[in-house]
């Protein structure tokens, strides 16, 4: 049985000043995949504790696939405190260790992924040398390999880095991490697209996509470039936007969307869930679709 898509990685709570969220990345992602059709699976772990009961409960409620969810006896399910700036800016204060820095490899899971399923992962998953472990033997898989940097200072540095672009066949950055891996690999190019293609080709990445925040993003693939501008639009938060656009990128990748389509799509849908509160909020597809429409 093949797996269509695993958001692997961190499954956590975000402590806010207004009270906890459900969050991470990978839950994000795979939130919003399986609201726009695509079934997702998330591939993390969580204490045995009331935490991680609550969000398993969660994962249930939402009609997310948990079989990949493991439960750490040792660990507590992780807590993120995020403080919310100036500009919806969020910045986040994340505890180590916690149960996901413990998730163990599972063989039935590795021979279920294929050429067209998606596996997404991020720099902050490979923390921790068990979790690393794990990520590094999915990576050989024949799965497409969504990389969506993500980088949280401490926990990366330039070899990790430089490992996980090997693997990746879609790599998702923001204008500052595109600037940071000029930095750390010796890119001297000074346009946005000469940066990408100092990635593609180092990394032997076919695509890449720059998100920019309010003023939209740009997908690569190959030497074609295809560009969608952001829509001022009531910012409720921006927590979790980014990660609901990768996941509408992915949605319409899968179904072979036209480029200059499918990166409008995912800009709209980061746009969406900016007007709404926390990174998984409750809403229809025929909302978004109605959002979309609208701003472009």
């Amino acid at each position: 049985m093949t797996i269509p898509a695993i958001c692997f990685g961190e499954i956590l709570w975000d402590v806010l000043p207004d009270g906890a969220q459900p969050g991470g990345a990978p839950l994000n992602v795979a939130y919003h995949l399986n609201k726009l059709g695509l079934p997702a699976s998330i591939y993390s772990k969580i204490g045995d504790d009331y935490n991680g009961e609550k969000l398993s409960d969660l994962l249930d409620q939402w009609g997310i696939d948990r079989t990949l969810l493991q439960r750490d006896q040792t660990y507590h399910t992780s807590e993120v405190i995020a403080t919310v700036g100036t500009n919806n800016e969020v910045s986040y204060e994340i505890v180590f260790p916690v149960a996901w820095d413990f998730i163990s490899y599972q063989n039935e899971t590795f021979n279920a992924l294929n050429g067209n399923s998606y596996f997404v992962y991020g720099s902050l998953a490979a923390r921790n040398n068990v979790t690393r472990a794990t990520l590094f033997k999915y990576l050989e898989s024949d799965a497409i390999k969504v990389f969506d940097i993500n980088l949280r200072p401490p926990f990366f540095n330039k070899s990790l880095l430089e490992e996980l672009l090997s693997y990746a066949d879609i790599v998702k950055l923001n204008e500052s991490e595109l600037h940071m891996a000029q930095i750390l690999f010796g890119g001297t190019q000074e346009n946005e697209a000469e940066q990408v293609k100092f990635i593609q080709e180092k990394f032997n990445i076919k695509e890449v996509i720059i998100t920019k925040g309010e003023f939209g993003a740009s997908y690569y693939k190959g030497r074609a470039s295809f560009n969608a501008w952001g829509s001022e639009v009531k910012v409720n938060d921006t927590i979790g936007s980014g990660d609901s656009f990768l996941a509408a990128f992915i949605a319409n990748h899968q179904l072979g969307v036209d480029p200059k389509i499918l990166i409008r799509n995912a800009v709209g849908m980061g746009a969406f869930i900016a007007t709404k509160k926390g990174g998984c909020p409750d809403y229809q597809i025929a909302e978004y679709k109605s959002f979309v429409a609208q701003i472009f």
